[in-house]
């Protein structure tokens, strides 16, 4: 892959800690947040975030692995992309 960003996206029922947990486990994993956007939408919380990682010891499977742990526990639905997967699934 010639990127190192990827597009978080995290939906789910709004509830205290949902912004903390997921950041929490990305900076356990050294990845940066670049943007990030977020609003309620009555009682559902959705977030997309464009997320970077620096380091070569970065470590794919177990980052998706820890947010979806995360998520699980937060009650939300956590989907991580690639910025070249998203980009060729939304090329026409």
């Amino acid at each position: 892959m010639s990127s190192s960003r990827f597009v978080i996206t995290v939906i789910g029922l709004d509830r205290v800690g949902i912004v903390a947990g997921i950041s929490r486990v990305m900076a356990e994993h050294g990845v940066n947040i670049a943007d990030i956007r977020q609003t309620i939408m009555g009682d559902l919380f959705t977030m997309i975030m464009l997320a970077e990682v620096t380091s070569g010891e970065f470590g794919l499977p177990a980052f998706k692995e820890a947010m979806n742990s995360i998520g699980d526990d937060l009650g939300v639905k956590v989907i991580i992309q690639h910025e070249d997967v998203f980009r060729f699934m939304h090329r026409i």
